[in-house]
């Protein structure tokens, strides 16, 4: 690979690791932080995952804007410090989670993160088991309590959910919903159960802020995840890493694996169920002696964080192609297996505001 000034690039941490050929990976566009990620390869046949971080240059007001702020959610200098925070990585000893290898480098209006091309099953290809080590290990390392790290995010939730622009007049609009791709493939009830969801949306933001806080991640979905053939699960893309509610982590693990058709949706509450189950198990393990109830209304309530999926869906309803993390997917398929996943979302909708002392 050649640099902008015409230098073959070469990483901090091999100093004889010259890169001479690349593949460009798939990230977020939107996202101002990442410039660019790429799987580079030397002459030996050596890889690294090479990823570049950006500082603040956009519009402030632009969505997916980067910060400076240390506790925002999208401070751009965050997977740098997460790399080099020793502390971090001996948190993750004994849970079953790791960190990939790292180099970091520093360059004017930016980094760039010489990450450990890791080997292994990518979450994508998840079995069961899989999806119950992950969320083991979830438990072992946030047994731990809350990030003391200068770097680490707070407030995530409800900054994150309220940064999304989707048309939400489209719930009231009766022709949106009588589209073929919604009306034919969506479970009857949907459209009640997503008004009442966003009815609460500050009771369930609220409830989550109140529960007892840990460490997470706040992006573990399966394009995050590989399973090492020694059995630990890598964690990717720690941009967002910071403080969260118990339980906001694998809330977010198991409708995230259905969205994107990597996890059959209807299947979704056998995954519900087991990684729960691991969750506390690995809780326990770790020395948790919190509330079960607590618990589970963190991974339910969690449910807030998708409020503005079903709005943009509507409105994509009336395009003639549709993609699933940037691969196109048969429209059909794809609204039945979202409209399955954003039902089984009511439903924790429901159980959360009766955990939380309310009922739907």
């Amino acid at each position: 690979m050649v640099g902008r000034e015409g230098q073959a690039v070469t990483h901090a941490g091999l100093p004889d690791f010259v890169a001479s050929r690349r593949e460009v990976l798939r990230h977020n566009p939107l996202n101002t932080v990442t410039a660019a990620v790429e799987r580079v390869g030397d002459a030996r046949g050596r890889t690294l995952v090479r990823k570049e971080l950006r500082a603040p240059a956009g519009p402030p007001d632009h969505p997916w804007a980067a910060s400076e702020d240390p506790r925002h959610w999208n401070y751009w200098r965050r997977e740098a410090d997460v790399y080099r925070d020793p502390d971090l990585r001996r948190s993750l000893l004994d849970t079953g989670l790791d960190l990939p290898g790292a180099t970091v480098t520093e360059h004017d209006g930016g980094a760039v993160l010489w990450l450990e091309d890791v080997t292994g099953r990518p979450g994508t290809a998840f079995t069961l088991d899989d999806h119950v080590a992950v969320a083991t290990g979830l438990g072992r390392w946030q047994a731990q309590g809350p990030l003391r790290a200068r770097w680490a995010s707070a407030g995530f939730l409800r900054e994150y959910s309220a940064s999304k622009q989707v048309p939400w007049h489209l719930l009231d609009d009766d022709a949106a919903w009588d589209r073929p791709l919604v009306r034919d493939t969506w479970p009857a009830g949907l459209r009640d159960g997503w008004c009442r969801l966003l009815a609460h949306r500050a009771e369930l933001l609220t409830l989550m802020e109140r529960l007892p806080r840990t460490r997470c991640h706040l992006d573990v979905w399966v394009s995050n995840e590989i399973r090492r053939p020694t059995g630990e699960v890598v964690l990717l893309d720690w941009a967002f890493a910071g403080d969260g509610a118990v339980g906001e982590d694998v809330g977010n693990h198991v409708p995230d694996a259905v969205f994107d058709l990597f996890w059959p949706a209807e299947r979704i509450g056998e995954l519900d169920v087991a990684c729960f189950a691991a969750y506390l198990t690995g809780l326990r393990e770790g020395g948790w002696r919190g509330d079960r109830r607590e618990l589970r209304l963190g991974v339910v309530a969690s449910c807030v964080k998708y409020a503005w999926l079903l709005p943009l869906m509507l409105e994509q309803a009336g395009r003639d192609a549709h993609h699933a993390y940037h691969q196109p997917a048969d429209s059909g398929r794809l609204f039945h297996q979202r409209g399955l996943a954003l039902a089984h979302l009511v439903a924790w909708c429901d159980e959360a505001l009766a955990l939380g002392g309310r009922a739907p």
